[in-house]
């Protein structure tokens, strides 16, 4: 089993590599002095590479400075997911299609915060199936726990090959009485990463969402920029952005550990929520919003699935 777990670990992560290697990306605006160009409104580095056109006039100002023509871009309402030139299977089969789709909820509710809230959404729905599965996985660690400490403690200072085979039997036992599998839990970690590098790309490149604004906030400003001008209410995103994050990171910690254990996820938790927070920092809000939702999916739905369980 562990041989089969370490072969799947392996075509996901070429899989992974593949879809990278034939990436479209981001690319920023320039001057002639090579310098990014920013919007001093929003303070957001414009880019370059953009899947419609921009309406602000100061953002239509700035491209045509620096010899953009936006002429060949379709209205963003008029955009669809073949628009453009082909740029590889990256931006045709996560970017374009996503941005469409915030584009298509954003113009039928006339408003693109909105249409990043259902757009993440949605997508968590769909990928349910998975997300359910790896917190049911998570609740039977818990409840295989005890067995699994007692296991360690019996094996602890047997280092021959015999024990250690014998252990990985019993471990395995332990995995089957109690429906674990620990491939399933790993499998919505790695589909989070294009999910979130796509929606992080499609509010780069989507002048609709990043010159709307939501709820006061600006989507395409990050929240340094917005407290430096004398928005304080950016703090809001940033703690949103934290408390999910932490409590998602807990919920998702798995078993109950104990010991030297205990204190290597609680660093690791303490770690990364303090890097995402700072991180968010210089995150445009439209992306903010999207990690905010997204963790807020996971915490009421592993809140569920604990209750379901109890």
């Amino acid at each position: 089993m562990k041989q089969k777990n370490k072969t799947n670990v392996k075509k996901v992560l070429i899989l992974l590599l593949l879809v990278f290697s034939l990436t479209g990306c981001t690319t920023y605006l320039k001057d002639k002095d090579g310098k990014t160009v920013q919007n001093e409104m929003t303070g957001q580095n414009l880019t370059e590479n953009i899947l419609c056109q921009p309406t602000e006039k100061e953002t239509l100002k700035l491209y045509k400075e620096n010899d953009v023509d936006i002429s060949e871009y379709p209205k963003c309402e008029e955009m669809n997911i073949v628009s453009g030139s082909y740029e590889g299977i990256w931006t045709t089969v996560f970017v374009k299609p996503l941005a469409w789709v915030i584009i298509q909820i954003g113009e039928l509710f006339h408003n693109y915060g909105l249409a990043i809230i259902i757009t993440t959404l949605l997508i968590r729905l769909i990928t349910m199936p998975f997300t359910k599965k790896a917190a049911l996985q998570s609740e039977n660690l818990k409840k295989a726990q005890p067995e699994l400490e007692r296991l360690e403690k019996k094996y602890q200072n047997k280092t021959d090959q015999n024990s250690m085979l014998q252990k990985n039997q019993e471990m395995l036992a332990i995995y089957k009485k109690y429906q674990i599998n620990p491939m399933s839990s790993c499998l919505f970690s790695f589909l989070q990463i294009p999910l979130f590098f796509a929606f992080y790309e499609a509010m780069n490149r989507l002048p609709a969402i990043f010159e709307s604004s939501f709820l006061r906030f600006q989507l395409g400003t990050t929240p340094v920029t917005g407290m430096s001008s004398g928005n304080y209410l950016y703090i809001i995103i940033v703690v949103l952005v934290i408390a999910t994050s932490y409590f998602s990171f807990k919920l998702n910690s798995g078993a109950s550990m104990s010991g030297e254990q205990a204190k290597q996820m609680s660093m690791m938790m303490k770690f990364m929520t303090v890097f995402i927070g700072i991180a968010s920092l210089t995150l445009s809000t439209g992306i903010a919003i999207y990690w905010i939702v997204n963790s807020g999916f996971t915490i009421l739905q592993n809140l569920w699935v604990k209750r379901r369980k109890a």
